[in-house]
């Protein structure tokens, strides 16, 4: 990564820690939560590691092999993990383990589509080489 390259990521982890850290205090001080900045404090670490992975914003690197490889197992690996991230902020927002307390019907909508996205997926792909 050349110097340019450098520089960027630090500015763009720099304004994720501005974003973050603006949210942070609006919490503490004035105890309100803005859903916005939680939003673009994501949006600019996404980022801060495309920059680190692939040297730009948009993500995925060149072409070649290793490039597929970890788009491919990353892919794998971070629908796993949001899966469990989306049920583990269900059942703590909701402070239940029980279903039949849960309130938020859209947040188990999402925890649901979680389940299903990746096999309904497969079977439409499948169809393009069946």
């Amino acid at each position: 990564m050349d110097k340019t390259k450098k520089i960027i990521a630090v500015l763009a982890f720099i304004v994720f820690l501005s974003i973050a850290g603006f949210s942070l205090y609006k919490w503490i001080i004035f105890e309100t939560i803005d859903a916005g900045s939680i939003f673009f404090s994501f949006l600019a670490l996404t980022y801060f590691f495309n920059w680190l992975n692939w040297g730009h914003h948009e993500g995925g690197g060149e072409k070649d092999e290793l490039g597929t490889h970890i788009e491919t197992q990353s892919a794998k690996i971070g629908y796993y993990v949001l899966m469990i991230l989306s049920g583990l902020i269900l059942f703590i927002s909701e402070g239940t383990g029980n279903f039949n307390n849960i309130d938020n019907y859209p947040l188990v909508i999402v925890v649901g589509l979680t389940f299903v996205t990746v096999p309904i997926t497969e079977f439409i792909y499948s169809k393009k080489y069946k």
